[in-house]
């Protein structure tokens, strides 16, 4: 019988033992050699170096024909993109350059039947922006120029003819090194005499693009 209570007191004693040890590890300091935990890394979290892109969209606006009449005109346009960007902090300055396919036009009931219609447009603007992560907005602005064409029953001339260019967007990094963005560009081209239409008439054209696109940073 006294061995029997001498184990049960020893059994006790080894159960109480190890419940505190047990209790001392759970609250024991972290050790100083544990890794560190892991932190997430925003990606394409700065915005230095070149990038090829494709963009799109519509386009609005007007057109005049000095001594008959203004009318809207309207379109698309789809092409490719080239830029390059230097990040100071959060503030990111570059050069942007985009060519496109268009077909923005329109025509207005004067009397010899104006038309007016734009097949490719290009710009070469500077872009100043805030990154704030993995968002970028901007501002926008430069030369813009393009194919211009005006037409009556009289004839059609055509020239290549340079303006400006003044907007906003905004850019968002995703996948690593792509970014789509979205921008906002108003576009005066100028004008310029229409010969064979009829002697003496200048022929302006203004609009306004909305456009996406999405660039590969290099």
């Amino acid at each position: 019988m006294k061995r029997v209570l001498l184990a049960s007191a020893g059994l006790a004693a080894l159960t109480i033992l190890a419940g505190s040890a047990n209790a001392a590890d759970m609250y024991a300091a972290p050790s100083p050699y544990a890794a560190p935990a892991q932190s997430y890394v925003i990606p394409n979290s700065t915005w230095n170096g070149f990038y090829l892109g494709a963009n799109g969209g519509g386009a609005w606006g007007s057109s005049t024909w000095s001594g008959f009449s203004s009318f809207n005109t309207s379109g698309g346009l789809v092409g490719g993109t080239v830029g390059y960007n230097r990040q100071f902090g959060q503030v990111v300055g570059g050069i942007e350059g985009d060519l496109d396919w268009a077909n923005i036009q329109g025509g207005g009931v004067c009397t010899f039947g104006c038309q007016t219609t734009n097949n490719w447009l290009g710009t070469v603007r500077g872009r100043l922006g805030y990154a704030g992560g993995t968002w970028m907005p901007y501002v926008t602005g430069g030369l813009a120029f393009g194919n211009f064409q005006a037409g009556n029953i009289f004839g059609t001339s055509e020239t290549t003819n340079a303006g400006w260019t003044l907007g906003a967007g905004v850019e968002y990094a995703f996948a690593g090194n792509w970014t789509v963005k979205a921008e906002y560009l108003y576009v005066d081209l100028g004008n310029f005499n229409c010969a064979t239409c009829i002697a003496g008439t200048n022929v302006s054209s203004t609009m306004n693009l909305v456009r996406g696109g999405v660039n590969f940073h290099f």
